[in-house]
Parts: C-alpha cells; structure tokens; sequence
C-alpha cells in the first residue's frame, strides 16, 4: 500500500545578517504556516516564482534541513519528532532527487560505486550490492553495461537518470523532486516525466514535485499547490486549477504559459504582474501578494486571507477569488 504525505503548518526560517562575534538580528521567511496532504500512489506540484520558498520547503520535507516547527508525517510517523537512529532508518523511506543532476553526483565516483553507497551504508543487498545496481540502470532506461562511467561521460538527461536511480536505490515510499527537469531541453523533459511517470505506476511511489514551469507540473501532477513569499494561496486538483484559477497570482502565472496555435495565443489576455517580490526578511502585511495585485484593497494590507475551501478541495487564500479563465 502506498505511503501519503501529510505537512501540517511547517514553518522554516533563516536567521540572516550576524557574525562571528554578534547574533543576528533578521529573519527569511522562508515558508510560512504552510499545510498540504499528499495521498499515497500521488503526486502534488508545488510551483511558483524562484525564492517563493519551495526549495526550503521541499528539503525540510525530506529532513535534509530541520524546520523551525510543524508536523510532517510520512505515513503515521511524525518525522519531525525522529533522530538517531530511527532517523537513519526513516531516511530510507523518502528520498530527494536534485535540480542539478551533475552537482548531485561525486565526479571521482563511477557510477556503479555512486549507487552501490547507500546500498553500503544501510547494509543492504549484501553480496548482491552489483547486481541491484545494473537493475536500478535498467529500471531508469540506461545501459547497464555503462555502470563503469563517470558522470561527466554522460549527457544531461541520462545525469538526472542516475539520480533518480540513486533515489530508487533505497526503496523508498515517497520522493521529493526538486526542479528535476528544468535545466534539460524540452525533449529529454517529456523522456524524464514519463520516466518518474511509468515508476509511481509500477512502485506505488508519492511524489512532491517542485517546479516553476506550470505546464511541466501538469503532466505529472494530481493536485497542484502555488506558493508565494512562503504562503500557499492556492492548491486544488490539477484539473480545477488550471481550467478555474481563482487567485490573480495563479491566473498571472498561467497566462504566461505560450500556447502553440498562434492564432489562439495573440487573442489570449496576458496579466503581467508589476513591482519586484518583496524580500522574505520583511513580507507585506496580510495578503503577500497585495503589493502587486490589481484587486487590493486596505483589508488586504490588514488581514491575511485564510485558505478556503471554495468547493470541490480547491482552496484560495484571497479576500476576492473570482475564476477567470486564462489559458
């Protein structure tokens, strides 16, 4: 049975600014009160605009860095109350997959002996460590027979194979895929998504996808959630909040996508947002997005939205949520 995912009001935060001989004094905001579900055998998009805090969010999910306070429960655990050693077991459980898939590998390490550490370190497939790990290059489409390269011999796209294959290593219920494909062409993208695609269907993997490319977080994605300056503001099934978007940040961002019929694409209302992001060392009050939003009003400045539910689990945190169909 597969694992869900559940992230109840995490928290992460970044003192900024100090030194050696005085403490700091300012705050990143990094992610907000931010709370989402994830059934198992699923998959949750999270996207939005670079600094909005999915990475901090993604990591701290994943226990790679400690929040400042929230539950996370994989399953029934609490993995926010583990250490020690139930944390290094827990760790084979959920498993990060990188941006950058050439940072993530150890250039003095071939392949074979990049996927046959964790194998080592929590002691499994004993006497059998090389032949799991031409079965993970099988499972992720590469030549088993290439398992002696070294990852500067390999393109891009096969890079980002071997670290869902390192992933894959551990067995592990859920996966956290931050930005994974978007530093690859277009073509080996759609390669890589039918790739994670085809291994939740046969695994019964959960994934938490992290992108900014709203176009690329609909083909894998079940529910997709929006950050902004560390808040979630909207989060509903793929379907609803592509087809009805409902905050004027969503809307904003999918009336970027480009569609391919030219005619269709100059008739098409383009929202372009103004101003810059505010810095997440001091976020507006009430509604973050306030500052660039064309509905504001003084109760945006004074109190910040709640996320609710406007019917059929799509939930908006705006004091004025209207559709308005932009793709």
């Amino acid at each position: 049975m597969s694992t869900s995912l559940t992230v109840d009001h995490l928290v992460k935060e970044y003192p900024v600014g100090g030194g050696p001989f005085r403490r700091s004094t300012e705050i990143v905001h990094a992610v907000s009160d931010v709370s989402l579900s994830v059934p198992g055998g699923t998959t949750f998009g999270l996207v939005g605009e670079s600094g909005c805090g999915k990475s901090s969010f993604g990591r701290s999910v994943a226990k790679l860095q400690t929040s400042t306070s929230g539950a996370i429960w994989l399953g029934d655990t609490d993995i926010t109350r583990v250490n020690g050693t139930k944390l290094r077991a827990l760790r084979r459980r959920i498993q990060f997959v990188f941006q950058d898939p050439y940072a993530s590998l150890n250039p003095r390490k071939s392949v074979r002996d990049a996927l046959a550490e964790p194998l080592a370190i929590h002691g499994l497939y004993r006497g059998d460590q090389s032949a799991r790990v031409l079965d993970l290059l099988d499972m992720v489409g590469l030549n088993p027979a290439h398992a002696e390269r070294y990852p500067h011999e390999f393109s891009g796209g096969q890079r980002q194979r071997i670290g869902i294959a390192r992933a894959l290593a551990m067995e592990p219920e859920v996966i956290v895929l931050d930005e994974p494909v978007s530093a690859l062409d277009v073509s080996v993208q759609a390669g890589i998504l039918n790739l994670l695609d085809d291994l939740q269907r046969d695994l019964g993997l959960t994934y938490l996808f992290i992108a900014h490319d709203l176009s690329v977080v609909r083909h894998l994605s079940d529910r997709v959630g929006v950050m902004y300056l560390g808040k979630l503001i909207e989060d509903a099934p793929v379907d609803s909040l592509y087809e009805r978007p409902m905050h004027p940040y969503t809307q904003a961002l999918l009336s970027a996508i480009p569609v391919p019929d030219p005619r269709v694409e100059r008739a098409r209302e383009r929202i372009v947002l103004t101003g810059d992001v505010p810095s997440p060392v001091s976020p507006p009050s009430g509604c973050r997005f306030r500052t660039r939003c064309w509905k504001a009003t003084d109760l945006c400045a004074q109190v910040e939205p709640e996320l609710i539910d406007h019917g059929d689990a799509h939930r908006v945190a705006c004091h004025y949520p209207a559709v308005r169909n932009v793709v």
